[in-house]
């Protein structure tokens, strides 16, 4: 698995079933610094108290859904760069393209399982600039 398991990850859904899902689909791919947020709302004000490698949440919430979330992110400076994978049960293409044209790297329709998780958050991380080492400076 590649390096990226060592940052925290924000999964964000508003059933708590399909946090421990993901939650334990991230622990299998080796991540462990895994916290969770039941919607939008709560999410955000966690991404300001912390800073997170990759935020995945579902679509589909109250009161602040997660394509509202996104957009919130990709326009606050602080968290614009933030990786975020969208996870739906709808695979509408109209839904793609908003998300894509809203700035998520990747998305996910349900049900998944470890390996298409890992495929997906690889592909997002193989798409970002690498960080410069500290060395490099």
């Amino acid at each position: 698995m590649t390096s990226h398991t060592s940052m925290p990850v924000l999964v964000v859904d508003d059933y708590n079933t399909m946090i421990r899902i993901i939650r334990n689909l991230l622990r299998q791919l080796g991540f462990e610094q895994i916290d969770d947020a039941s919607d939008g709302t709560t999410a955000l004000a966690k991404m300001r108290e912390r800073k997170y490698g990759l935020v995945i949440s579902d679509w589909n919430m109250e009161p602040m859904t997660g394509y509202e979330l996104l957009q919130r992110v990709r326009s606050d400076p602080s968290l614009y760069s933030t990786p975020f994978i969208m996870v739906t049960a709808e695979s509408k293409t109209e839904n793609v393209i908003a998300a894509k044209k809203a700035g998520v790297n990747n998305y996910i329709v349900k049900p998944f399982n470890a390996q298409t998780l890992k495929t997906k958050i690889d592909a997002v991380f193989a798409d970002m600039p690498p960080t410069p080492s500290p060395q490099a400076a």
